[in-house]
């Protein structure tokens, strides 16, 4: 989950296992499904080397109708289960691997059943065309972000009028959002590709996992031919079943989705009020395979850490403050309604409770503020202890802007010395571009499109959004800004924090808004809107590079993987405000801040919400207690994080593996359901002693389980929101068996 495949741009970064995996066989280690493991010389800052046994493919071959249209409807799944899980728990996944392997598998049928009745789809099927496959993917499912974070949270304020009505202005929003990351990453290629690759260690391992697993699938030689299969298999069938369960389980959720155990002990032990205390924190078991498949993917250190962060949340100090009167539920039962006697000790801690939030607060409101400020303690010391990565990147970045004004320069028949003496590559960092000049993306494609996107999006922030120019100008300035420091952390650890880049672009966004005095609803909106416009120029430039980095080493010449980016830019900058409204229509709930049951949390918008009042708001509306332990929790997380990275080094090194992970705990004060967390950490225990016992069998299979857990239940989401627009839905046919108070708890 990428927030790349399991870096969570909702809230949490953490290298992906397939990422890990990539480094691992790019230092020689030998692997059955990876054939380049094989060649332990392999540079990872060169192409890899042909596939044996499979056609060269021509031009024609690569950017087809058949890569670009699979891919964008793969993408456009990504692109819809990424909006159910982001609204239900802030966690996305990002669609390259998945692109890449689900695109194997329907183009490799193509090719052999369809080639000569449907030229168009049939012929030979190499790695560079499945590259254009997880480029469109990617590009396809990108976007879905900003409806899980900045729109439901301008809905949830009342900045906004309701979604169907305002689809044009998100519609054009998207537009803009789509596209001036696109432009701006097109030279980025260069950079962080070429350039600067070797001298910054810029492996990009998500993307590096992703090529090596295209380059084996399409090995016709070893086992590699014969793990693609079963990898692709596995894909499907744990899609599709996840998909049958997540609709079918809707309809009985008390007994096949959630299992209210301390409601059964309520039920048995002949209605002891003890038992429903512990179910009115929602500690339920919940078989949802998005999050066992997460659970497998992230490993055991954030999954504990999830965990414990729910139980010191909402095991600990939730009760706490309920007991002594610093915070107060909301009873379920009023005297009169049927079943209260049975029922009158239900009650719900997960509304904001909004009317009296300082002196009367719900413990959802007052544990939002530590999740939140611990998350932003904790992503600011990540970024702090890489100051020297940071330092080197500027300097780099120094050096391909004199590059690029030098090479300018001689194309008019002019140099100059100082030019040339700043933008000398040492011969050891040099890397080889294998694209050919007219491969590459020109100048003129991409710096007019820019500007032209950059006019755009300050338009549309200004008739639409009712921002200035100059606060639009800082909001695409702070984007790009945020853009690169994103890419260069996602190049090294394979940790992409937008979070960080979100959060700070708020805080700043914040500041401005303030020295212009703007009024409290314009300068919330610009807050909004001004961190989602940065948020997504980081994750849109971030995912193009990473896409270039696969096209580098399967040979993809970039000017095709560009056009691809465009194309399935299209699909995501219609999907992502069709599938929110679909859900927002299906779901009013989610916006609707004094609702006491939700299926969707949307936490991430709860996280933007916090910030944006915070930051813009003179007199912030946090419990005095809430904002003293806020403070020392966050504390206590950037100690942690510099310790962890300045004392646990060497021999200590491997005493980092028990260091809790603060963006997972802090996350956990956020979402307000425990049943995640305890659905991640089993997910990452049956990973952990799998790959013990089995290893090799963990290699190939684990990722495309994982992958079609996730995308599975999302998919299926989306379906059963379609089922209650239409009336057909759980809602209207489902039962209450094993549901707390009797009531349909779907």
């Amino acid at each position: 989950m990428n927030s790349n495949a399991h870096d969570i741009k909702g809230g949490i970064e953490t290298p992906s296992q397939e990422g890990k995996h990539a480094l691992h066989v790019e230092h020689g280690a030998k692997d059955e499904d990876d054939s380049i493991a094989s060649e332990p010389d392999w540079d990872p800052f060169t192409p890899f080397p042909i596939v044996e046994g499979a056609p060269e493919e021509a031009r024609s071959q690569i950017l087809t109708i058949r890569a670009v249209v699979v891919g964008c409807m793969l993408g456009g799944l990504v692109n819809a289960s990424n909006v159910y899980l982001g609204l239900k728990s802030g966690w996305t996944f990002a669609a390259n691997l998945f692109g890449a392997i689900f695109g194997f598998a329907i183009l490799t049928a193509f090719s052999k059943t369809l080639g000569q009745n449907f030229p168009i789809l049939g012929g030979s099927f190499g790695p560079k065309e499945n590259s254009i496959v997880q480029t469109s993917a990617t590009a396809a499912g990108g976007l879905g972000a900003i409806f899980v974070t900045a729109i439901p949270a301008l809905y949830q304020l009342k900045l906004l009028k309701d979604p169907v009505s305002d689809f044009p202005r998100l519609l054009t929003f998207t537009i803009v959002s789509a596209y001036y990351g696109l432009f701006f990453a097109t030279p980025l290629r260069k950079f962080f590709i070429i350039h600067t690759a070797r001298e910054l260690k810029l492996y990009f391992p998500t993307a590096t996992a992703t090529a090596m697993t295209i380059r084996s699938m399409h090995s016709l030689t070893g086992t590699a031919g014969r793990a693609s299969k079963r990898k692709t298999k596995a894909l499907g069938i744990t899609f599709l079943i996840a998909i049958i369960f997540r609709v079918g389980s809707s309809y009985a959720p008390g007994v096949l989705w959630d299992w209210h155990i301390f409601t059964w002990f309520f039920v048995w032990s002949g209605y002891s009020n003890q038992a429903l205390a512990i179910e009115n924190w929602g500690w339920i078991i919940e078989w949802t395979p998005a999050f066992i498949g997460s659970g497998m993917l992230v490993g055991l250190n954030p999954a504990i850490s999830f965990f414990a962060g729910s139980v010191l949340a909402w095991g600990i100090i939730g009760p706490l403050l309920v007991h002594n009167g610093m915070a107060s539920g909301v009873q379920m039962f009023s005297e009169g309604d049927p079943g209260y006697d049975k029922w009158k000790g239900l009650v719900s801690f997960y509304s904001f409770n909004l009317k009296d939030p300082i002196n009367s607060p719900s413990p959802r409101y007052w544990l939002l503020w530590p999740g939140v400020l611990v998350m932003l303690a904790a992503s600011f010391a990540e970024l702090f202890v890489q100051y020297k990565l940071i330092w080197f990147a500027f300097k780099s970045a120094r050096k391909g802007i004199a590059m690029g004004l030098s090479t300018g320069l001689s194309k008019f028949g002019k140099r100059s010395p100082f030019l040339e003496k700043h933008s000398r590559i040492e011969v050891e960092d040099l890397v080889e571009d294998p694209a050919s000049e007219d491969d590459q993306v020109k100048l003129w494609q991409w710096g007019p499109s820019l500007i032209v996107t950059i006019i755009a999006t300050c338009i549309v922030l200004g008739l639409q959004y009712h921002l200035n120019v100059g606060m639009s100008i800082l909001a695409i300035l702070l984007g790009f800004i945020f853009a690169f420091l994103v890419i260069q952390c996602t190049g090294v650890s394979d940790a992409t924090p937008l979070t960080t880049a979100a959060k700070a672009s708020q805080l700043i966004l914040g500041g401005a808004s303030s020295g212009a005095n703007l009024p409290q609803a314009t300068a919330e909106r610009l807050n909004l809107i001004g961190g989602a416009i940065a948020s997504g120029a980081a994750s849109q430039s971030t995912d193009l590079t990473a896409d270039f980095r696969v096209g580098f080493l399967l040979r993809t010449p970039p000017i095709l993987q560009w056009y691809a980016q465009a194309m399935g830019s299209v699909v995501a900058m219609f999907m992502s405000p069709g599938i929110f409204i679909l859900f927002m229509k299906a779901y009013p709930c989610v916006i609707d801040l004094e609702a006491e049951k939700c299926t969707f949390s949307a936490p991430s918008a709860a996280a933007w919400r916090a910030v944006t009042i915070a930051a813009t708001n003179p007199t912030i509306p946090i419990p005095k207690s809430s904002g003293i332990f806020s403070i020392l929790f966050g504390i206590l997380a950037a100690v942690v994080v510099i310790v962890r990275h300045t004392y646990l080094t060497g021999h200590r090194e491997k005493y980092r593996a028990y260091v809790p992970n603060f963006m997972t705990m802090g996350l956990a004060f956020v979402l307000p359901q425990t049943q995640f967390a305890t659905a991640m950490m089993t997910g990452a225990i049956i990973a952990y002693v799998w790959a013990k016992r089995n290893p090799a069998t963990f290699e190939v299979f684990a990722y495309a389980i994982a992958a079609g857990m996730m995308a599975g239940e999302g998919f299926g989401g989306v379906v059963n929101a379609i089922f209650e627009i239409a009336g057909i839905g759980s809602s209207a046919h489902g039962v209450s068996t094993g549901c707390p108070g009797d009531v349909f708890c779907g």
